[in-house]
């Protein structure tokens, strides 16, 4: 299974998890695991999903970062063998 770990951060308002997670429903991606938290005003969301099948993960990339512009939020997306291999020790 190939998987990826997105970030969103931004002042919270409504739609932020819908906005995203209909992209990555539009792409077929499953969401494994979700968290969220809400920091005073600051959303803070960290998702883990299955791009298994994906051979290449651009258009999905541009189009999560194009929603986040709409959104007003920081979106990042990191394939999870790049982001275990930059956090060992």
């Amino acid at each position: 299974m190939k998987r990826a770990i997105i970030t969103v951060t931004g002042i919270n308002h409504t739609g932020i998890v819908a906005g995203i997670s209909s992209v990555l429903a539009n792409f077929g991606v499953n969401i494994l695991d979700i968290t969220q938290t809400i920091m005073g005003d600051i959303f803070v969301m960290a998702l883990l999903v299955d791009i298994t099948g994906m051979d290449d993960v651009t258009p999905l990339v541009e189009r999560l970062l194009e929603e986040g512009d709409r959104l007003k939020v920081k979106v990042s997306f990191e394939r999870e063998e790049i982001f275990r291999a930059m956090h060992r020790i």
